[in-house]
This record gives structure tokens, sequence and C-alpha cells, in this order.
């Protein structure tokens, strides 16, 4: 009998995919990825072996995922789009390890996945497994069965799969530590509003303060304190977006240019990312010097760009990674959130590092800057579009 690694979710494509594949001749061993979803995937196993998968394996992968993924993309502030926080492209690539891995001790021939042809997954897991292993075949079940969301959810009513999505509530809801995102359904329409109870991480908390404030602790760019009491990064994580999140911070409603080349409506939630990576960007105008900072800013997006992209196994990303541990190594402090209704924003930063001289930008009494060099400066840095002025001038 033929094996094969199955990415395994819980929702409604892996759990069709199961049957579907046990048809095709194969023994499925599911495996699902344990990286911050929140979810009881204890059950989500357990149905994986009621819908008939030989194996099911539930792998912990959630501080593998907050060191080696989150991470390194906070300190890119990475932000596709300069709106989306990587939440499903970030989680991957890890996936995609475990998979390969998995495979190789189960002596599976092939690893499938639950993506459609329309989606970017497709191409996060085919390209990071085809890094980690050239030669392991890729089954695509329900890009290969070009099935509507809405046969799918009928071949699992036909059959009474235990499955959780329906045709009243048909969303496709992805999740890990650093957010969720929310698709199908009456989301699909860009000029409707998405219903409040789609939202689970977001949601103003009865009789909360007008607004409260909170400091985040970073070491070389890494989060490790709220309000002074030292944290792991995935407690800091996890506290930061539930404080964020009762005030109704971290949503996203926005159209996406999607890998294959259409636009598609999507909503995510990430109270916790979004508040850090402006945290994080606000300690770095503290400490990053100028030059520095302005060539980070212009790295960002093509870090960004190529985690969206499925391209995490890329020698650039490898090498843009390098170069963002070299910035972090000033990147330490506090800042001072204020949160308000739908708003989180710094209020205040310090650093042993900070680049900030109060003796030089200030205005009142203690002013060090020579005033009088400034008037040469001047002169020099605009002498070349004064000597170009001089001479379209002189011509006419």
């Amino acid at each position: 009998m033929k094996r094969v690694v199955l990415a395994y979710s819980g929702g409604l494509d892996t759990s069709v995919a199961i049957p579907w594949l046990a048809e095709q001749g194969w023994d499925v061993i599911a495996v699902a990825v344990d990286v911050g979803q929140g979810e009881d995937l204890a059950t989500t196993i357990k149905r994986a072996e009621l819908l008939g998968a030989v194996e099911a394996r539930l792998e912990d992968a959630r501080g593998r995922f907050v060191e080696g993924y989150v991470v390194p993309a906070l300190h890119m502030n990475a932000l596709y789009q300069n709106r989306y926080p990587l939440v499903s492209a970030l989680s991957r690539p890890l996936i995609s390890e475990v998979l390969v891995r998995v495979a190789r001790e189960t002596g599976a021939s092939a690893i499938a996945h639950g993506c459609t042809g329309k989606g970017n997954d497709q191409v996060r897991f085919e390209a990071s497994l085809s890094s980690l292993d050239p030669g392991m075949e890729v089954l695509a079940p329900i890009r290969d069965w070009d099935m509507t969301r809405e046969d799918t959810i009928s071949y699992a009513e036909e059959r009474a799969l235990p499955v959780n999505t329906t045709k009243s509530s048909p969303y496709s809801i992805d999740a890990n530590l650093w957010g969720r995102s929310i698709e199908c359904g009456v989301l699909e329409d860009p000029w409707s509003g998405a219903p409040e109870d789609i939202f689970e991480l977001t949601a103003v908390a009865p009789g909360a303060p007008p607004f409260t404030e909170v400091e985040v602790g970073f070491e070389t760019g890494v989060p490790v304190s709220v309000d002074g009491q030292d944290l792991g990064t995935p407690e800091v994580i996890g506290r930061l977006g539930r404080m964020a999140g009762a005030y109704g911070f971290g949503r996203i409603d926005m159209i996406e240019d999607r890998l294959v080349g259409i636009k598609s409506r999507e909503i995510y939630e990430a109270p916790a990312a979004l508040a850090l990576i402006a945290a994080h960007m606000d300690l770095e105008s503290m400490t990053l010097e100028r030059g520095l900072a302005a060539e980070k800013r212009r790295l960002e997006p093509v870090w960004a760009e190529l985690v969206y992209r499925g391209l995490w196994f890329s020698p650039l990303r490898d090498a843009l990674d390098s170069f963002a541990r070299t910035s972090q190594r000033s990147v330490s402090g506090e800042v001072r959130m204020r949160m308000g209704t739908g708003v989180c924003t710094p209020v205040g930063r310090r650093s042993e590092n900070s680049l900030y001289n109060h003796s030089l930008a200030t205005y009142g009494e203690g002013d060090s800057f020579a005033q009088s060099d400034a008037a040469a400066f001047t002169r020099l840095w605009s002498l070349p579009t004064t000597e170009w002025a001089k001479v379209t001038r002189s011509a006419g």
C-alpha cells in the first residue's frame, strides 16, 4: 500500500482529502502541526482517525514557530502590501519541514496538502517541499478534484463526515500564534461588511476603560517583557494580543493581490502582530543609525514579498535574515503603547542605545547644537541644485 503524509488542519478541505486519498489507494498519515492556533488539536487528531487515516500525529512546533519564523518576521516588520502580517505565509514552510521529517520517518512516498488551485498556500507548500526534498511526490487532492466549496461541503454531508463547515457557515479559517485569517462565504463580496460573528480575537470588552497604556520591552529586537515583567516571547505575544484585542484593535479588511494573479478580499485578525510591529518600528527609529534604518526600510517589503510568495527557503531570504540580525544588535529598550477603541499607538520610548540626544534636539536651555555650522552646511548641500539652476536659467 502506498503511504502519503497529509498536512491536516481539521478543516473541510483536509478532512474530505482523507477519504478521497484512501479511495485512490493511499494509506493516509494525517499530521496536525501546532503553531499556536489555540484549537483542541487532540480532538482534531481523533477526527482524522474517524475519517480513515491509518495514523494521526500531533506535532508541537510552537517554540520553533516563534523563534524561527515569527521573530525574523518581526525583525523585518513584515507586512505584505503594507498591511498583512504574513499570518498563514509564516507557518507553511515550518509545516513543510515537519511533513518532510514525518514522511522520512514513516517511509511515505508522497506528501499531500488541502490547498485549492487559486490560493497562495499551494505555492508555499510546494515551493517549500521541493526545496526540502526535491524527489518527494506532492499531491493536491482538492486542486486535482476541481470541486467548488459547495461541492466539497456536499461531499462531506453525503458521507456524514465529522466536519464543522456547513453551507450555512462556509468560512475558511486559518490561525496561529501570529493571527487569524477568514475568507469565503459572504466575505467574497467586497462591498459587504464582515459580519461580527466571524471575529474571535478582536472585540471591544464591555466596561473597558477609554484607554490603557502598556510597556513592551525588547532585547536585540525580541519582545521579552510586558509592564516590566519578564516573559517568554510567546507569552508576550499572547498577553499583548489579548490586551489589544479587547479594544477591537487588529482587524484588517483588504483586497489582496494573490500569487496566481487574482484579487481576493481577505479578513485578518492580528492584534499582537500589529501591536508588536508598531512598537518594534518605533524602537528602531530611536536606535538605528539613519543610513541603516533607510536601507532596512527599503528591504523590509522585499522580505515580506519573498515569504508571501512561498520562497522562505531561498538564498535571498537567508541573506536578508543575516542583515536583519545584524541590524537588531542595538534594538533594546521599552516602548509605551496606548490602547483605545480600535487603536494601539506608541506614545513613549526609551533605550540605553538611544541615538536621540536631547542637548542636540532641544530648542530650549541646554542646546549644544552649533548653529553657526548650519550656514556652510546648507550652502554645500544645495550646491548641486544651485549650479544646475544657474546653467538652466542662463540657457533660457
